[in-house]
This record gives structure tokens, C-alpha cells and sequence, in this order.
């Protein structure tokens, strides 16, 4: 008896596992929110110099003559090249003249400017308070704005790294409840924060604890779930994700305070962690860890909800250990990063799964984390963001069930890559829509591929996207150089992607290999019938 058999005598698809599933869904919903969180409470309002030339008067939300104002900060604040107030720029004394419509250009003695020495005005009509608004995170400290998300990439990388170990030392429901409560309290302190350093730290703790969370949530319900339904498993936990897109949208209009939205986000893993003492471990974990009796009294707890008890009595530790003794043997056997490169067939696969995810990760999240500069509602851009995702995921499923992975895969990172670069001469909400569908299509299919992988492979690509996350935000940068020169890196590195996708072994309706000796066998017979 195969562990799937056993999993079919306890229930298969049953009250436990629709339960189950759905339980470890709920914490996935608001993965999205952590993610991309910072379009919000990191967005950049409108703003200026603040005003100090002109004593005992200010023009800010009390403010009630608009007329004055309007005046006062055109005497006050120059103006930039679309006849808009410059944003970090002030004159160092008032400019009386410019009240005349008919006065002439003085001379640049009078007009000299100066930084804004007093701090800022910023337009709270969008947003109340943000964390640009909290630390003046303008003009020169600009920058800081991107080194906060990727400093919480960087917390996302670490955290896949040492949870992803963990997980398989204490077990994927200790460590997701342990995370539960890292998020929640974590989260919740970054809303406190009284300063950016401690909220970087806090984000950092935050996005260690969302890969513990997402990797053991992936865990605990693939590996509750017969391997014929995993499909449609992971289809409901990408379309939680998405789900969670709009979640985000609707918090973030519904409160425009950064610190109160931070504490929506984070405040619900409390309850999550509280319901997860229910979770049931993995049996097949339990198993290779040398857990036998444990594992027992899981699968008979699973077959007494599923109304299948007398099925789980008659287990015994013994039916456990013939029907895991290959999980368990693997389980003995280690590789290192140098097996990815020792033999030709899995180097080639090795260096291409690189580049597709790094780039992957790296349009993604150079894109969503600008999407206050697309020229609509960041509302309303946020909204379809997480629309398209949803047949864009459908579509994707059905390419790769009946064209193969490797052509749509391909495609699909051409396409983004294009459409990442029509951003340059289109209008930019239109080509955002065009990208994102291309780039879900894509994330469904790269988890599809990569359902077998050694350990050691998946590690190290998934490594490679986390760098792609943190390295997305800091391109942004570049703009300040040529403005269009961020959409260019976006788009190229999908394209090359794609190109490399080219030399992919095509794997539908293909047995996937368990070791490298089967890759290396399975590789070069494809290869042998390419030219059949």
C-alpha cells in the first residue's frame, strides 16, 4: 500500500481536508496584503515646501481662503515644467511680483531658491498619514522608500531560508503556528513604530514570518491532499492570493491611516495563530522523522472525520512503515548546491529555472510596487491588478494542460516582457493589464513545473526570486537618471527569460524524474527525439 492509498482509505478528499484547506487558505488571504502593503502606507502624496516666509501664515488643511492660498504659495513655491509647485524647492523670500499677471521675469537675484528647510505640506485628500508623510521620506530621503521594501524582501528571503529548514527539523505545524504569531505580533509593532529604523526592523521580522506562513500552509494542505486533486489545491490557494489583492484595495479606501491599515493586515494572525493548535501534522513528515506512532493517531484522527473510523483502526504502525519506506530513505539522502551543476542535463535546467524566476520576481515587484504612478486611482488600478489575476491563472492552467509548459511558459514571459515595455509608449493602466496577465499565466505554470524538484533545486531558485524581489524595488532608482529606464530592465529581463525557457525539456504528460540520474536519463531521450 502507497501512502496515496493510504490517504484514500482515511478519506481522500473529505470533511477533513475541504476543512483543513479552507483553514490554511484564511492566513494566505492576506499574504498579498503584507507583499504589496506599502503601495499604501508608503504612498507619496502631493506635497511642498512648507511655507515660513510670509509670518503667522499657513496654508494647510484648516486653511479656509483658498483664493489666499492659492496666492500665497505662488509668491512662495516656484514651479516645476508642467506649471505644477516644485516639490523640494522654495524661494528664499517672497515673490510679490508674480501676484501680476503682466509682471516680467525678474532678475535671478530675486528668484534664488532654496531646500525646504521647514519640512513639507502634503495633500491629505488620498491619504490621512503615510509613512512618507510620518518621516518626510521626500526629496533627498526619496530613496528610503524603496530600501524599506526591500529590506522587507530581504526579511522574506531569510525567513524562506531558515523556516524552509526548520520546517523540516520541528515539523510544518509548529513552525506555521510559530509564525502566526511572529506576523501578528511583528506586524503589529511595525504599526507602532516611532521611528523608520525600527520600522524596517519590524518589516524585516514580518517578512520572515510570511514565508514561514506560506511555506508550511503549502505543506500542511499538499501534503493532506491525493496527489490527483493537488492541481486543484494550489489553484484555490493562487486564487486566495489573488483574492487577497482585494482585500487589500478595499482596507486600504476604507482607512487611509498607515499605522491603523498596518494593524488591519496584522491583527487577524492572532486569530490564526489560536486556530492552529487544530491543525493536523504531516503524516507523511511525521513518517520520516521517525514518528511512527504519531503519524498513526494523525491518520486515524483524519478517518474519524471523515467518517471512516473503522478504515483508520485497522492501520497499524507497520502498513505506515512499508508504505513510506521511499519517503523515508529519501528523506536520509542530502544534496548540495554543487548537484545542480555537476552533470550537463541539470546544469542547463539549473541556470534557466534561474533566470525565469530572478526575473520573474523582478518584473513583478518592480511593477506592484509602483503602481501609484500609473496615472489612475491607485484604487482602482489595484483592483484590476488582482482581476486579471484571475482568468490570467484559468488560462494559464489550460495552456499548459493541452499546448506543454515549455511554449507557454515561453510566451508568457515574452509577452510580459513586451508589454512591460509598451508601458513607454502607451497608456500605462492599459499596458499594467497586458503584464499582469502575462506574468500570472507564468506564475501558475513555474509551480506546475516544479512539483518534483529535489529540495535543493527548489531552495536554490526560490532563493533566486527572493533576490529578484529585493533587487526590484532599488531599480526604481535608476529613473532619476532616464525616466524610462526602469520599465527598460523590467521588460528585458523576462524577454532573456523567456529565450532561455526555450531550452527547457518539455515535461506534458511526462513521468517527472525523482533523482538526478533520471533527469540526466529523461533529458537526454527527449533530446534523442528531437531529431526522430
Amino acid at each position: 500500500m502507497t501512502f496515496a492509498e493510504l490517504l484514500e482509505q482515511v478519506g481522500s478528499m473529505g470533511r477533513f481536508q475541504i476543512i483543513h484547506v479552507t483553514l490554511l487558505v484564511l492566513p494566505i488571504l492576506l499574504i498579498a496584503s503584507h507583499n504589496i502593503l506599502q503601495n499604501f502606507t508608503a504612498a507619496t502624496p502631493e506635497h511642498h515646501c512648507h511655507i515660513a516666509i510670509v509670518a503667522n501664515y499657513t496654508c494647510d488643511d484648516n486653511f479656509t481662503d483658498v483664493l489666499y492660498c492659492q496666492e500665497l504659495l505662488r509668491i512662495s513655491i516656484p514651479v516645476d515644467g508642467n506649471q505644477q509647485p516644485e516639490k523640494c524647492l522654495r524661494f528664499i523670500s517672497a515673490q510679490w511680483q508674480l501676484l501680476d499677471p503682466n509682471a516680467t521675469t525678474t532678475n535671478g537675484t530675486e528668484m534664488d531658491t532654496e531646500p525646504c528647510m521647514d519640512g513639507w505640506i502634503y495633500d491629505k485628500s488620498v491619504f490621512t498619514s503615510t509613512i512618507i508623510t510620518e518621516w518626510d521620506l521626500v526629496c533627498g530621503s526619496r530613496t528610503l522608500k524603496q530600501m524599506a521594501q526591500s529590506i522587507y524582501m530581504a526579511g522574506v528571503l531569510v525567513g524562506a531560508i531558515v523556516f524552509g529548514s526548520l520546517s523540516d527539523k520541528f515539523g510544518r505545524k509548529s513552525l506555521l503556528i510559530s509564525s502566526c504569531l511572529q506576523m501578528a505580533i511583528t506586524g503589529s509593532c511595525a504599526a507602532f513604530s516611532s521611528n523608520f529604523t525600527m520600522y524596517c526592523i519590524f518589516r524585516f521580522l514580518t517578512g520572515m514570518a510570511l514565508s514561514g506562513i506560506n511555506l508550511n500552509c503549502v505543506s500542511l494542505s499538499v501534503e493532506w491532499t491525493p496527489t490527483k486533486l493537488r492541481a486543484a489545491v494550489g489553484m484555490v490557494t493562487g486564487y486566495s492570493y489573488s483574492i487577497g489583492q482585494f482585500i487589500l484595495a478595499g482596507l486600504a479606501y476604507v482607512i487611509p491611516d498607515w499605522r491603523w491599515l498596518q494593524l488591519a493586515v496584522s491583527v487577524p494572525y492572532f486569530i490564526f495563530f489560536f486556530y492552529g493548535w487544530w491543525f493536523t501534522e504531516s503524516a507523511r513528515w511525521l513518517a520520516t522523522a521517525g514518528k511512527l506512532n504519531q503519524a498513526l493517531k494523525e491518520l486515524q484522527k483524519v478517518a474519524r472525520i471523515n467518517g471512516r473510523k473503522e478504515e483508520g483502526d485497522k492501520l497499524s504502525v507497520e502498513d505506515l512503515r512499508a508504505s513510506l519506506q521511499k519517503e523515508m530513505s529519501s528523506a536520509k539522502s542530502s544534496h548540495t548546491a554543487a548537484d545542480l551543476v555537476r552533470t550537463p542535463s541539470v546544469r542547463r535546467i539549473s541556470w534557466c529555472l534561474c533566470f525565469v524566476w530572478f526575473s520573474t520576481s523582478f518584473a513583478y515587484y518592480g511593477l506592484a510596487m509602483d503602481l501609484q504612478n500609473f496615472g489612475v486611482s491607485i484604487y482602482l488600478i489595484q483592483v484590476v491588478y488582482g482581476a486579471v489575476d484571475i482568468p490570467a491563472k484559468l488560462i494559464g492552467f489550460f495552456m499548459i494542460s493541452f499546448i506543454g509548459r515549455r511554449v507557454t511558459q515561453a510566451s508568457a514571459l515574452i509577452l510580459a516582457g513586451l508589454a512591460i515595455l509598451a508601458n513607454i509608449f502607451v497608456p500605462q493602466g492599459e499596458a499594467l493589464v497586458h503584464y499582469r496577465s502575462a506574468c500570472s499565466d507564468f506564475n501558475h505554470i513555474y509551480m506546475q513545473d516544479t512539483t518534483r524538484v529535489i529540495q535543493t533545486g527548489m531552495g536554490f531558485v526560490n532563493t533566486l526570486a527572493r533576490v529578484g524581489g529585493i533587487v526590484a524595488p532599488l531599480v526604481q532608482m535608476t529613473s532619476e537618471y532616464l525616466p524610462s529606464l526602469p520599465l527598460i530592465i523590467y521588460g528585458a529581463a523576462p524577454i532573456v527569460s523567456g529565450i532561455a525557457t526555450c531550452f527547457l525539456p518539455e515535461t506534458r504528460n511526462m513521468p517527472l524524474p525523482d533523482t538526478i540520474e533520471d533527469v540526466e536519463s529523461t533529458c537526454g531521450t527527449l533530446e534523442t527525439n528531437k531529431f526522430i
